[in-house]
């Protein structure tokens, strides 16, 4: 009897857990996602190209006399004003050569006037029948060779004093000294390769890169020509070598009329103000261009994931997320990319948490 009744105890728990486990079933859990709509707006993007920087003027300063340099007015990286006398090379041989030709022009006037009187009188005696033509052709001709000569003796006159003063050499323009690899007691000639030294005119700096075909026929089909990109074409940066951006916005001005064969580019030149005295003639720096565009979708870099270096973002489709290839260029912030294929306006995006997304996840939308 009792084990009668413990039977039917049992089958009673047993139903009893059955019937619980039924009506316990799991349920699945659907995770919240953050979505946008994309949507088109007006942003800008920045190319950056590799510049060389240059004075508006680097002007090499070769001696155009030999000698010792006997005198050194100034040291590399002092400021100069156009005319200032930088060095000055021996003058000993100079002064005396000046000294000569001065000399020998005083001999060739005496000579000139001498000729000058011996023709007047062979004149006065011709024209009395006292002397014939012949003499007095003579004397005209020596009238002639010795006013040859003094002109001859003038030119050497100015030679020497030219030579004198290419002594002093002084600088072409105003301007920065570059290096100084000669110095007093150096002997230096005309036919020297290297020059004395080199004179920067660096309150304008120009920053000058390339820019390839492709780029430059977009530009020209944007704006309509040469010259119009160059009007057009907004301010441009200058990002230096230890990252930091210079504190002044250049202007590109010219675009060269030859593309370079061996390369397929185009060389540009951007000015940027120096008063400051930042910026050095032969440094190299970047050139940071932006550039505008008009209604293009932006979504924030986190909205995507990469695939063999091939861009993907997660859409919502039927509650669940749907993955789609997009191309994409990054922005100046580095935080959101511009979309130029693969999306349309009006399309829910997932935001974040994608990478633990999967294809056909069901996802549940917050914005």
């Amino acid at each position: 009897m009792v084990v009668r009744r413990c039977i039917q105890m049992l089958g009673i728990i047993c139903s009893v857990v059955l019937t619980s486990c039924k009506t316990e079933a799991p349920v699945q859990q659907v995770a919240e996602y953050k979505v946008i709509k994309t949507a088109k707006a007006n942003t800008s993007v920045n190319s950056t190209y590799s510049a060389a920087v240059r004075g508006t003027q680097d002007i090499d300063i070769f001696p155009q006399v030999s000698g010792i340099i006997t005198q050194l007015n100034v040291e590399e990286g002092d400021r100069v004003k156009k005319g200032q006398v930088l060095m000055i090379i021996d003058q000993i041989n100079y002064k005396a050569a000046l000294k000569t030709a001065q000399a020998n022009v005083e001999a060739a006037k005496a000579a000139l006037a001498t000729a000058g009187l011996t023709l007047d009188s062979k004149k006065e005696l011709y024209a009395n029948d006292v002397v014939s033509e012949f003499d007095l052709k003579n004397a005209e001709n020596a009238y002639l060779s010795a006013k040859a000569q003094l002109a001859l003796m003038e030119a050497q006159e100015q030679t020497a004093k030219n030579n004198l003063s290419y002594t002093e050499v002084k600088s072409p323009s105003d301007g920065v000294i570059g290096t100084l690899p000669y110095r007093v007691g150096s002997m230096v000639s005309a036919q020297m390769a290297k020059p004395l030294t080199t004179i920067s005119d660096n309150k304008v700096m120009y920053a000058y890169f390339s820019m390839n075909e492709t780029q430059l026929l977009n530009l020209t089909k944007k704006h309509g020509s040469k010259e119009e990109v160059l009007k057009s074409l907004p301010p441009v940066e200058l990002k230096l070598n230890d990252n930091t951006v210079y504190d002044k916005k250049g202007k590109i001005e010219s675009i060269s009329g030859l593309i370079d064969k061996s390369t397929g580019s185009v060389t540009l030149r951007a000015a940027f103000d120096n008063s400051g005295g930042i910026l050095y003639s032969g440094s190299s720096a970047n050139v940071v261009l932006p550039d505008q565009i008009e209604d293009v979708i932006v979504i924030p870099s986190s909205a995507t994931f990469e695939i063999q270096d091939k861009y993907y973002v997660y859409t919502v489709k039927d509650g669940k997320a749907a993955s789609k290839q997009i191309t994409v260029q990054p922005l100046n912030s580095g935080k959101e990319y511009a979309v130029l294929s693969g999306l349309g306006v009006n399309e829910e995006i997932i935001t974040e948490g994608v990478g633990l997304l999967r294809e056909g996840t069901p996802v549940k939308t917050k914005y």
